[in-house]
Order: structure tokens, then C-alpha cells, then sequence
């Protein structure tokens, strides 16, 4: 008898199968082509096992929590709504009197502005927070005065976009980004709410200093929960409370006051939260317990002045 032939078995790689394959994924043991190859501590594994791989890996956390993000991007991104409502308002400065912040005031017949009365003609209509006008706590962080308005024109939002760009780059990789938005955001209108309070009910203010001292705020909370060298960062809050103090002459300092504390408050409640599963709910809890501390004080303000 004849001996019986045999046939080798041909083994080709699982994702291309016309590809002869000699060599398994040491991970899922599937034979892989060199194009599906990937170097591992020992052997190889298949692009699959890869991102699989990936998937269980631990993502990088800040401090407070937050993903690592190397480039600021939300800081880019402030910045540019910052110079895009300086173009509007510049080609429409109309913008200005109906988004800046205003805690009450009074429309005439004729268009003009006038101070505010619980009390008024029919004819008359009121403008503000008063009229229901909400969005201006927040709208007004991001005008500016106008280039030839005002003490410093121009170089009120050059200042306060330079300044945005400096504290950002620190303050945000160090927050993640959807942290440090909402720090942002509650330091606008913490300022705002501030300047409800504190301020001539007919003053109208605008800029995104409030939401800068914000940031300086939380810097400095962040430094101290680092155990950072705190000579620089005394030296640095030293200066922004000189500026605070010195803007009372030019600016609103209810503004900057209600932004710094507003920050502080948040990044407190960032840096501190107890860490575990539910560090996000509580830090998420503590700024809507702030938030709504800013409503109260907002709707107690324009009762006063209503009645």
C-alpha cells in the first residue's frame, strides 16, 4: 500500500485571511499578520486586545479629580467668545445696554435711561434684573468697554483677556476642563450677584474681571491643597488684592470681591470633596448648593427694591 499523503494546515491571520500567519496574540492567542502585530512586554498582541487594553487603562486624574488635559483648550475658547462679543458690541453698542449688568433701571418713551422707581408711568418700562432680565449676571463677563469709553477703553479687555490667558494655563490643568468651566461660569455670576448687592441698583457694569478674580481665587486654594511654595503665590494674591483695593477708584470692586470669594468657595469644595466614587456628586452638590445660594440672595435684592 501506498503510504497516505498529508497536507499541512495553513494558518492565516484572523483579520486578514488570505495573510499566511505564524505568530498568535499572546493575549487573545489568534494568529496575526505583521501588519496586526503590536509589541507587548512579552510577545505580541492583536490591534483588537490593543484598545481593549486601552480601555482598562487608569485615565489620569487632577487633584481635584478632573481629566489631564494638557492644552486649555476651554481657555482658548473663553477668550475667543470674550473677542467676539467685543466685535458685536463694537459694530452694535446697543449690546451693551441690554446685556451689561444692570440690577434696575427705567426705559422712557423717548429711549433714554433713567433711575429706577417702584413706582412708574405707565409709559415707562423697566430694565434689569427687576424686568426679569436674569441673563445679564452672566452675559455681562463677557462685554467690555468699548474702545474709546471709559478710563481704560482698549486696554480693558486686552488686560482681561491677558490676564485670562495667564491664570487659565495654571488654573485649568489643574482643574479639568469641565471643573474649571463651571468655576468660571459661577465666578461671573458671583461677581454679578455681588454687584446686586452692594453696588447703586442703576450702576452698569461689564467684564470678565469677576471671573479672573475667580481664578485667582482658586490658584491659590490649589497651590495651598498642592503644598506648594506659597512665597510666589502670597506675592501674586498680594497684587491681586492691591488691584482689588485700587480698583474701587476706577471700577467695580463688588465685581471683583464676589468673583474672588465665589472662586475660593468652589475650588474649596474641589480640593476637599472626600475622594471616592461619589467625589464627583458632592463637588457637583456643592456648586448647585452655591448656585442656588446666589439665586436667593438675588430674588431677596429685587424683592427690596420692587416693593
Amino acid at each position: 500500500m501506498e503510504p497516505e499523503a498529508t497536507e499541512s494546515a495553513v494558518t492565516t491571520c484572523f483579520r486578514h485571511p488570505k495573510v499566511e500567519s505564524h505568530v498568535r496574540c499572546t493575549r487573545c492567542d489568534r494568529y496575526i499578520c505583521p501588519d496586526c502585530m503590536r509589541e507587548a512586554a512579552v510577545g505580541h498582541h492583536c490591534v483588537e486586545c490593543v484598545k481593549e487594553g486601552a480601555k482598562s487603562v487608569r485615565q489620569a486624574r487632577t487633584v481635584v479629580g478632573g481629566r489631564v488635559s494638557a492644552v486649555p483648550l476651554v481657555t482658548y475658547v473663553l477668550i475667543g467668545l470674550n473677542v467676539l462679543a467685543y466685535v458685536g458690541e463694537v459694530v452694535r453698542p446697543a449690546i451693551v445696554d441690554r446685556f451689561a449688568m444692570l440690577t434696575a433701571g427705567l426705559v422712557g418713551p423717548d429711549g433714554g435711561h433713567y433711575v429706577y422707581q417702584s413706582s412708574y408711568p405707565s409709559d415707562f418700562h423697566a430694565e434689569g434684573l427687576v424686568a426679569g432680565q436674569w441673563e445679564r449676571l452672566l452675559t455681562s463677563g463677557f462685554l467690555h468697554l468699548e474702545p474709546t469709553e471709559g478710563t481704560f477703553g482698549l486696554l480693558h479687555i486686552v488686560m482681561n483677556m491677558f490676564s485670562l490667558w495667564q491664570l487659565g494655563r495654571a488654573v485649568e490643568p489643574a482643574l479639568g476642563r469641565i471643573r474649571y468651566l463651571g468655576l468660571y461660569l459661577l465666578a461671573t455670576v458671583g461677581g454679578s450677584v455681588t454687584e446686586a448687592l452692594l453696588a447703586d441698583p442703576g450702576t452698569e457694569s461689564l467684564g470678565a474681571s469677576g471671573a479672573i478674580f475667580g481664578l485667582a481665587g482658586a490658584y491659590y486654594v490649589l497651590a495651598r491643597r498642592a503644598g506648594s511654595d506659597m512665597r510666589g503665590v502670597n506675592r501674586f494674591m498680594a497684587y491681586m488684592l492691591v488691584w482689588l483695593v485700587g480698583s474701587a477708584l476706577f471700577t467695580s470692586w463688588q465685581g471683583h470681591l464676589g468673583g474672588l470669594l465665589t472662586g475660593g468657595a468652589v475650588t474649596l469644595a474641589y480640593a476637599y470633596a472626600p475622594r471616592g466614587p461619589r467625589r464627583d456628586l458632592i463637588q457637583a452638590t456643592a456648586c448647585l448648593a452655591l448656585l442656588a445660594l446666589l439665586v436667593v440672595l438675588t430674588l431677596v435684592r429685587i424683592s427690596e427694591l420692587t416693593q
